[in-house]
């Protein structure tokens, strides 16, 4: 899990969203719902939040959606509360899995955070100004300015320490209002006891509904279960493939910390699965290329069976970040000419 910088002094601007600031504030034909949850930004949004510190700030609802036109106003919005921007695709399983999991903090902040959301199909200049390379990919947009987070599903303990990181890092920079959602929707209000928001895909099939209920709740050796039953059904599903990988990197990095991972490796660098777990890490927080550099470095004086073993989780590890993701490209190369 990527940290979250600490003071004012990473609010560096290095995501650039100036070419889309100025673009017309009207959602884009279809936009409104596009996350079916989610409200569409615009819709009875101030047109500029700001004001006095924990000054509170009419939105339409804590779950917004927004698109390339749209932009401008989240930058507004940020100056007064914080705004978690998750890009998505209904391809990816990974977004259906970490989907639930935001929507659900999100509401339990009460108007702390909001969280707005961008469909990367639809939205091709949000995707490329937040340099996403794959999805689900999560950030912060704090007095206007981004700051990355997070790629990929992560544990539901994980995306709150994160959030928490957030909140204290808008503190530091002045960003301490409230959001007051017109729709009234926060954890435990009427309609919403689970505090969880509807998934807004189109029905999972069972296996795969079963293994998004199961990581829901944390179960991951469920879910575990249930995509290797649907792998046995259909040998080329190629979501319940990725959706296997990822929940296996979740169930591996399930109740550890990122200092243990790291001081653990560093105590023990012939420890193969020490060094394997920081891999983990690594694709968890976003740092792909690490990840895959220490695997293949651990090739030149492995035995066969750690061989196999380093290659199967760099497959693992292939699927979880995208099997068409240039970095996995560049890193299979590498894996090709080792093996042979």
């Amino acid at each position: 899990m990527s940290q979250v910088p600490p003071s004012a002094a990473s609010l560096r601007g290095a995501v650039d969203l100036s070419s889309l600031v100025n673009r017309a504030a009207a959602p884009a034909p279809g936009a409104a719902g596009a996350a079916g949850s989610g409200a569409a930004v615009g819709a009875g949004m101030p047109g500029t939040p700001g004001g006095a510190p924990g000054a509170g700030v009419s939105v339409p609802s804590l779950l917004l959606d927004a698109t390339d036109a749209t932009i401008s106003q989240v930058l507004d919005l940020s100056n007064a509360v914080p705004v978690i921007v998750e890009l998505w695709a209904s391809y990816a399983d990974a977004s259906r899995v970490l989907a639930p999991v935001i929507q659900k903090l999100i509401l339990e902040y009460g108007g702390q955070l909001v969280l707005v959301r961008v469909d990367t199909e639809s939205n091709p200049q949000l995707t490329a100004a937040f340099q996403a390379q794959t999805v689900p990919t999560v950030a912060a947009i704090i007095a206007g300015r981004p700051v990355a987070l997070f790629e990929g599903a992560q544990p539901e303990a994980s995306v709150r320490d994160v959030f928490d990181q957030v909140l204290q890092l808008a503190e530091q920079n002045g960003v301490t209002g409230s959001a007051i959602p017109a729709d009234g929707r926060v954890a435990g209000a009427e309609g919403d006891a689970d505090g969880a928001a509807e998934p807004v895909e189109e029905p999972l099939p069972p296996h795969h509904a079963e293994a998004f209920e199961a990581i829901s709740r944390g179960d991951y050796k469920l879910a575990i279960a249930e995509y290797e039953k649907a792998i046995a059904q259909g040998p080329r599903d190629q979501l319940a493939i990725a959706g296997l990988a990822q929940v296996k990197l979740l169930d591996r990095l399930d109740g550890t910390t990122l200092d243990a991972i790291r001081s653990g490796a560093a105590a023990a660098p012939d420890d193969i699965d020490a060094q394997l777990l920081v891999a983990d890490l690594d694709v968890s927080g976003g740092h792909v290329e690490d990840a895959f550099d220490r695997i293949l470095g651990l090739f030149a004086r492995a035995d066969q069976p750690t061989k196999d073993l380093l290659r199967t989780r760099l497959l693992d590890l292939f699927e979880v970040v995208g099997t068409d993701d240039p970095r996995v490209t560049a890193a299979r190369r590498r894996l090709t000419m080792l093996l042979y």
